[in-house]
C-alpha cells in the first residue's frame, strides 16, 4: 500500500511561507535547496520521519487563479491536526494571525481556519468524538 512522503501548498512568498510555517506554526524545516529561481522547501511536523509538507511556489498559470477561487469559497487549501483547537485559537490569535473562521464544532471534529498571509486558507482540526 503506498505511503503520503509529500504533500505540498502553494505559496506566493516561499521566504515568508517557511517563516509561518515554521515560526508561527511549529513545523520544523527538513529540505531547503535552491533550485535556480525557487527552492525545494520543505517542513515537517514533530515526527521528523513523518509526511513533507512543500512549501511549493505557486507559479503554474493555474495556481492563483485557483487558489483566489477557493479563498473566496472559504475552503481551505489543506488541514493540520492539533490536540487543541481551542488553545490554538487564542495561541494564534495573539500573534495576530488572521482567523478566518473561529473554533465551530463539525461532527466528531472541532475546526478553525485562518489564512496563512501566503494566499491560503489553512483548517486546524481536533479530533473530539
Amino acid at each position: 500500500m503506498p505511503t503520503i512522503t509529500v504533500t505540498s501548498v502553494l505559496v506566493d512568498d516561499q521566504a515568508k511561507a517557511l517563516a509561518f510555517y515554521t515560526d508561527v506554526l511549529g513545523f520544523t524545516l527538513k529540505h531547503d535547496v535552491p533550485l535556480g529561481e525557487h527552492r525545494w522547501l520543505t517542513v515537517v511536523g514533530t515526527d521528523q520521519d513523518g509526511t513533507e509538507l512543500v512549501l511549493e511556489p505557486d507559479q503554474h498559470p493555474a495556481a492563483k487563479a485557483w487558489k483566489q477561487a477557493l479563498v473566496e469559497d472559504g475552503i481551505p487549501a489543506t488541514s493540520f491536526g492539533v490536540a487543541d483547537v481551542d488553545a490554538e485559537h487564542e495561541r494564534l490569535a495573539a500573534l495576530g494571525v488572521p482567523v478566518v473562521m473561529p473554533p465551530t464544532d463539525l461532527g466528531p471534529t472541532r475546526v478553525m481556519t485562518i489564512d496563512d498571509g501566503c494566499g491560503n486558507l489553512i483548517q486546524l482540526a481536533e479530533l473530539t468524538g
